[in-house]
């Protein structure tokens, strides 16, 4: 094959790996936001109490933590390629489970079970397309990994909108992620191996093969890089996350997640068509209408978020985005505390509000919280230390999820907002005492001012 065609080929199979990558996240996006609309119908079929309405949301976060807690030792045994292809299939038993669900009992069941496939994919996906892919493009495929979860959600919110005028359409809406399912599925029996994977399991000859395929400009290059890193993250273990000098690390990674689940997001992307009948929207189809917007608003404040992040730098973006969410959380608060006084305008607070919070969020703890863990910790147990702020983050996810009607309940609508946005204001905190700026300082210069005992918010000076 002449170097013409080699290039051809290798474009070939990026431009399927792309495709790929667009239905995992797709599909993750998916069935994280399906639920918000479907809950408008489920709550009705199975006269299902605040309780009950909670648990059918946050059952999938009960797989996800389990998913994303095992994963890592999953992908390192089985490769990451074939752990996403049973992660489809998993995708796709969910969606049948919860589409014929019987009751309330076989959906949360169901449930449960596309939250392992969303816990696993989580960490797979991301990982197989930055192994898999050229240098030059990485980090774009990664981010495009990012966007079309935003876009997944989109989709979610788009399908819970056309089927809710059908009789039992909230099953269609949970068995239309079947589709997804079966493309990721069948799309990756024709994507090799990562050679990271192959390198480390020393099927050596077939690495070289594979990275000539996709990158052959750099090939050998490519592989004597991953033979050096490899025996360098082998000397990593899970007691060095919390030796004294990596321990700012540790507290940066959970604490950032914290932050970006505690604040409330999960809140508009499961319950947002409940929070927009509560504001008087008529019916659960004009609620899901609005809900779409707030996906949109989603999919386009992250793409501005992946533009500057790297030209203002992670902090100002944070206090942007923090304090344009504490501000909408607070309006949103005050419009339900004064529902008598605004009457049918509340509703249009409401969705300016959210509008408003999504949009701060996407443009800052949507995607450098997940930036942020991928910088601070040291290469030896960059893994081990990204592993474990995901489980933070899932696991505030299901507290989140689990709690919301029932704050509203103790609180009241306008406290149950007023808390996520006294919880902003401690991020606003957080930031400013820890998080350092990380804009365009190198991972190594990171990690030596982690080793010098420098203090968290000085990781990057």
């Amino acid at each position: 094959m002449d170097e013409r065609n080699k290039i051809h080929h290798a474009t070939l199979i990026i431009i399927i790996i792309a495709a790929v990558a667009a239905t995992g996240g797709l599909l993750f996006g998916f069935d994280t936001g399906v639920i918000s609309g479907a809950l408008l119908f489920i709550k009705k079929d199975f006269a299902l109490s605040n309780l009950y309405q909670e648990l059918v949301v946050s059952a999938v976060l009960v797989g996800c933590i389990i998913g994303a807690a095992s994963s890592g030792k999953i992908v390192d045994r089985f490769g990451r390629r074939n752990v996403i292809i049973v992660t489809a299939i998993i995708f796709g038993l969910g969606s049948l489970w919860t589409g014929f669900a019987a009751d309330a009992v076989h959906l949360v069941l169901g449930r449960i079970v596309v939250g392992l496939g969303i816990g696993v994919a989580s960490f797979a996906v991301p990982l197989y397309l930055s192994e898999i892919s050229p240098q030059e493009i990485r980090g774009a495929l990664v981010s495009l990994n990012q966007l079309m979860i935003t876009i997944g959600i989109v989709v979610s919110y788009l399908i819970d909108h056309y089927f809710a005028t059908w009789d039992g359409g909230w099953r269609y809406m949970f068995l239309a992620g079947l589709f997804p399912a079966l493309v990721l599925g069948i799309g990756m029996l024709f994507l090799p191996r990562t050679p990271r994977w192959l390198a480390s399991k020393q099927y050596e000859s077939e690495a070289q093969r594979v990275l000539g395929r996709i990158d052959p400009h750099h090939a050998e290059e490519e592989y004597r890089r991953i033979k050096r890193s490899l025996k360098v993250e082998k000397s990593g273990s899970f007691s060095d996350l919390f030796a004294p000098a990596v321990r700012p690390a540790l507290l940066i990674g959970v604490g950032i997640m914290v932050v970006q689940q505690a604040t409330g997001i999960n809140t508009v992307i499961y319950y947002a068509p409940t929070i927009f009948e509560m504001a008087g929207f008529e019916s659960a189809r004009a609620a899901i209408s609005a809900t779409v917007g707030v996906g949109v608003v989603n999919v386009l404040m992250t793409i501005v978020a992946i533009r500057l992040v790297d030209m203002w730098g992670r902090k100002p973006l944070l206090y942007l985005g923090l304090s344009g969410m504490v501000l909408s959380l607070a309006v949103l608060g005050g419009a339900f505390a004064l529902t008598d006084i605004l009457g049918a305008s509340l509703k249009w607070y409401a969705l300016g509000s959210l509008f408003v919070y999504i949009a701060s969020f996407a443009v800052s703890l949507g995607p450098i919280a997940w930036l942020m863990i991928s910088e601070v910790y040291p290469l030896q147990i960059r893994g081990i230390g990204m592993s474990v702020a995901t489980l933070a983050n899932w696991l505030f996810n299901f507290i989140i999820a689990l709690t919301f009607l029932s704050i509203i309940d103790v609180l009241g609508r306008p406290g149950a907002f007023w808390l996520y946005a006294t919880i902003g204001i401690f991020g606003i905190w957080f930031t400013w005492k820890y998080i350092p700026e990380t804009k365009g300082v190198p991972l190594e210069q990171i990690e030596k001012n982690l080793y010098a005992g420098k203090p968290a918010r000085e990781l990057g000076r």
